[in-house]
């Protein structure tokens, strides 16, 4: 908006006093590069046309009505904060998480920062076989001394340095072929230091006819799943001693296809997990419309910690907004919300969780192309000026709520960075909101 539009002004509403939403909390600890569009969103944080204000709740510091009476135009982009439910038996046990909360305490999300997860069993399971299911194995897998050089949060770090876990499975409802991982991801694991895949083989017969004409990028995937299946030690072109190394590897990690959670087993006290039974499901359909239909077997698998990670969902953020409960998105069209002219969505609550940063990007770049185009045809009167933050100041002011700004924000960043320092790492994360605005002077 900035770049196309020269009057545009921009304030950026954040409900954290620390900016940068997923990018901080969900990217993963081991993967800085991706966190590098931090740079871009910090040039544009600093212009002279765009102001943050974080540590504001909308829906309740402040209503959507206000801010569309304060705006030309309003954006809600606060993407997909709760998880899908799994709704068996035991999913309340202690020992059964969701991947979301468990992502949101290894990077020290502040409402997840007291999760402490019990890692003291050997086997651990994963429901779900996307990018986040990945990341946690990896994160409980990896060594140590590659996670301390990372901004994983200090208390999570000591947590992982005491963990039983050396099993990870990673199960999905569907086959090889569903699989909604990305190679990256999926190369990054194979080549774990001191983790050995496990595949089956026989999961894999016959996909290589079956992949044919399917796109490159679910061909290359299917092609390294079929080759890590079947190679077998000794085959391999590495030397006799990295051969070794591998096979002895005292952690290992597998996916498992053609199981649906029926429910969480308990321990004999009733309050832990000890275990899960799946039913098998055989497929009906190809591709990624393929259906998993229970065959009416079942099988059990033992494991003390199990991670939830079939999806996120958006919530209602306020009662003047639509929202669609059954998709989990704010009814739109191209990013401009149904039947309430000046207000528009982007990310996840516009067209559901799915999708990298690019994506969402590029899905961004489409909802900003809407309001531009409102602009020139005047579906947007700009003729009248509007007060702006100056509005919601006032709003703010008399709730007792006060924003947090970009340059506050860069004080916790410089603090973050100091103490990241003095660990060797690129930074440590304050996990609690109260220190962050008491080092800011509050």
């Amino acid at each position: 908006l900035l770049q196309h539009h020269g009057g545009a002004r921009v304030d950026i509403y954040e409900k954290l006093p620390v900016p940068f939403g997923l990018v901080r909390f969900g990217v993963a600890p081991d993967h800085p590069e991706v966190k590098n569009v931090i740079n871009a969103f910090t040039q544009t944080a600093r212009s002279e046309r765009c102001a943050y204000y974080g540590n504001v709740t909308v829906g309740k510091d402040v209503t959507v009505a206000e801010l569309r009476q304060a705006y030309h135009a309003v954006v809600l982009s606060y993407g997909a904060e709760d998880n899908r439910v799994l709704g068996i038996p035991g999913e309340n046990l202690s020992g059964v998480y969701s991947a979301r909360a468990f992502v949101g305490w290894y990077n020290g999300l502040p409402e997840n920062r007291d999760l402490k997860p019990d890692l003291s069993c050997e086997t651990a399971l994963i429901l779900g076989h996307g990018n986040v299911a990945l990341d946690v194995a990896r994160i409980l897998l990896s060594p140590l001394h590659l996670l301390r050089k990372t901004d994983i949060t200090d208390s999570s770090l000591a947590a992982l340095a005491c963990s039983k876990v050396k099993r990870v499975w990673l199960v999905g409802r569907r086959g090889p072929l569903q699989v909604a991982f990305t190679i990256k991801e999926l190369r990054e694991m194979i080549n774990l230091p001191g983790a050995r895949p496990v595949l089956n083989p026989a999961d894999f017969t016959g996909l290589e006819n079956a992949i044919k004409d399917a796109p490159r990028p679910r061909k290359r995937l299917t092609e390294l799943m079929i080759k890590t299946a079947l190679e077998k030690p000794g085959e391999k072109t590495m030397e006799v001693q990295a051969v070794a190394a591998q096979a002895a590897a005292p952690r290992e990690w597998g996916l498992k296809f053609q199981r649906s959670p029926q429910e969480v087993l308990p321990t004999t006290d009733g309050r832990r997990a000890r275990g899960i039974r799946m039913a098998l499901t055989h497929l009906e359909g190809s591709g990624d419309s393929a259906k998993a239909v229970p065959t009416g077997d079942v099988e059990e698998l033992e494991c003390g910690l199990v991670l939830s990670s079939i999806g996120y969902r958006s919530r209602p953020l306020d009662p003047a907004v639509p929202f669609d409960t059954q998709r989990g998105v704010i009814p739109n069209s191209s990013g401009r919300v149904e039947g309430v002219p000046g207000l528009y969505c982007s990310g996840w609550v516009k067209r559901g969780p799915t999708g990298v940063i690019i994506t969402t990007m590029n899905d961004s770049f489409d909802t900003a192309q809407s309001v531009l185009e409102d602009l020139r045809v005047g579906v947007l009167d700009v003729s009248a000026s509007r007060e702006g933050f100056g509005a919601v100041e006032s709003i703010l002011g008399s709730r007792g709520v006060r924003p947090v700004s970009f340059s506050d924000w860069e004080k916790i960043d410089a603090a973050e960075v100091a103490r990241g320092k003095a660990a060797g790492k690129p930074r440590e994360k304050i996990v609690d909101p109260q220190e962050m605005l008491q080092l800011i002077g509050r």
